[in-house]
């Protein structure tokens, strides 16, 4: 029987493990990973089995520094994907990209692709990443040299099963000769029609709001369980996300406090309305500023796709309220959004799973784009 090939990955600002799980899913072996943030970390390795030396938790300049430590571990790569925070982008800002200070993430992923030399990488980040494009061109050019060749494309997660409004800013470059546009035409062979957000949360549990401030280690039937056992409904979205396998657990379907005035606004917006809608006038906070706040609650509309899942959820869900139940979304309904499958587990404290997912590449758009790239090895 013929060995596999491994195409090693390397996920830098990896997160959770959103991006690093669609690549997975098209072939490509996690290999070594680097986050910042410990807890973000944990849910990683609760979800695969790499070990402790194939970790960075820490600012990936000092990953820079100490890279003659990994030399043997970064032989071979096949890939290197990240999404470098750029604080500093803005189209207002005449300061070059690299020379911003806030940017130092964006130079030190450079600086890690000239060190690894990977057969391909991935970048990925905002929209509005493609308006600096040429700057961008330069800026990996000085660090690489000519031999790599890369190109981008403004990627719809929707165009690709995700129930999500969500576009983003996706560079790929390899030192193999492809041309790069013909990995773009691949990737979008991968198209398909979306699902829409009644397909991702129809037949979880129903949920009530907890009903005391601060108890968070509360369980119970009202309120959601960080795990309990779990029969789905099987349908398209239920194969979509899990590939056919069989989830028998429900992991972090919990409701959080709200106050009892989010609760009755929440109850009387219809589907699709927001803070202006004449339902919630009489109880609406900030109505001197209706207009910077209309955004501030907003029912979603189960035929629709949802609107893009942010960290924000962390703070509140008053811009994800659930389509029929007076309640904001909970982390497994915005998982499930984000595509992840049923059995991947978020560790922390329930504000940090949705901090991890709103982070998240959406899964089934990081796998297009791995089958894109695949076609290649």
């Amino acid at each position: 029987m013929a060995k596999r090939e491994v195409y090693k990955m390397i996920d830098l600002f990896a997160g959770c493990g959103g991006l690093s799980l669609g690549l997975e899913q098209s072939g490509f072996t996690p290999w070594f990973v680097n986050e910042i943030v410990e807890q973000f970390v944990n849910t990683y390795k609760y979800n695969h089995t790499l070990s402790d030396e194939h970790y960075y938790i820490g600012d990936i300049a000092k990953l820079n520094d100490d890279i003659d430590k990994y030399k043997k571990l970064f032989n071979g790569i096949t890939l290197v994907c990240g999404g470098p925070p750029c604080q500093g982008f803005s189209m207002a800002n005449r300061q070059r990209l690299i020379d911003d200070p806030r940017n130092s993430l964006y130079k030190q992923y450079l600086i890690f692709l000239n060190h690894v030399r990977p057969t391909f990488f991935i970048m990925e980040n905002v929209k509005g990443m493609m308006n600096k494009f040429d700057e961008i061109i330069q800026n990996f050019n000085d660090y690489l040299g000519e031999e790599y060749q890369f190109d981008y494309s403004i990627l719809k997660a929707q165009d690709y099963g995700v129930p999500q409004n969500r576009e983003r800013f996706i560079m790929i470059g390899n030192r193999i000769g492809i041309p790069p546009k013909k990995i773009f035409v691949e990737i979008e062979k991968s198209k398909r029609q979306s699902f829409v957000l009644r397909d991702a949360l129809i037949g979880l549990p129903h949920l009530e709001p907890r009903k005391q401030k601060g108890a968070k280690d509360i369980e119970n039937d009202e309120s959601g369980y960080t795990e309990r056992d779990f029969e789905y409904i099987k349908n398209g979205f239920y194969n979509f996300i899990n590939d056919g396998r069989e989830i028998h657990k429900l992991y972090n379907h919990k409701n959080r406090y709200n106050n009892p005035r989010d609760l009755e606004i929440y109850r009387r917006l219809p589907q699709g309305a927001n803070s202006l809608h004449e339902s919630i006038a009489d109880i609406m906070p900030y109505k001197r500023r209706n207009d910077i706040f209309k955004d501030k609650y907003y029912k979603l509309d189960e035929n629709q796709i949802c609107k893009t899942i942010t960290s924000h959820m962390k703070f509140d869900c008053n811009m994800y309220i659930h389509p029929w139940e007076a309640r904001g979304l909970s982390p497994r309904e915005a998982a499930r959004i984000q595509t992840f499958p049923d059995d991947y587990y978020f560790t922390g404290a329930q504000n940090m799973w949705y901090a991890q997912i709103g982070n998240a590449v959406p899964v089934k758009l990081a796998k297009a784009i791995g089958d894109g790239i695949m076609k290649f090895l």
